[in-house]
């Protein structure tokens, strides 16, 4: 039985360690979008500087509003993920359940 009690224990170390890594995943995933969003904003700004001619206004807008768009998409992806992992945690829970029962 104590082998069987070894084996949860990796279990549940097992399984803690990859939902932390889904997690910074996420977040290394969010802070792309923001990043990338940035860059669309920075494209902008640069446009008014080195376009002359008169339809700058409209690239620099189509610009700003991919960075908005994006930078939307990248925080409701970020919860909406951020929610299935913390739905994915109720799993991890038999195992835990298993281990907190023997002891």
């Amino acid at each position: 039985m104590k082998v069987k009690e070894e084996i949860n224990k990796d279990l549940i170390l097992r399984e803690q360690l990859a939902i932390q890594r889904t997690i910074m995943a996420n977040q290394t995933t969010l802070l792309s979008f923001l990043r990338t969003a940035l860059y669309f904003a920075i494209a902008g700004l640069s446009v008014r500087g080195l376009l002359t001619f008169y339809g700058h206004a409209v690239v620099e807008i189509i610009f700003y509003c991919v960075a908005l768009g994006l930078f939307a998409f990248g925080g409701i992806n970020f919860f909406i993920q951020l929610k299935r992992i913390k739905k994915s945690r109720i799993h991890i829970g038999n195992y835990q359940l298993e281990y907190l029962e023997r002891k």
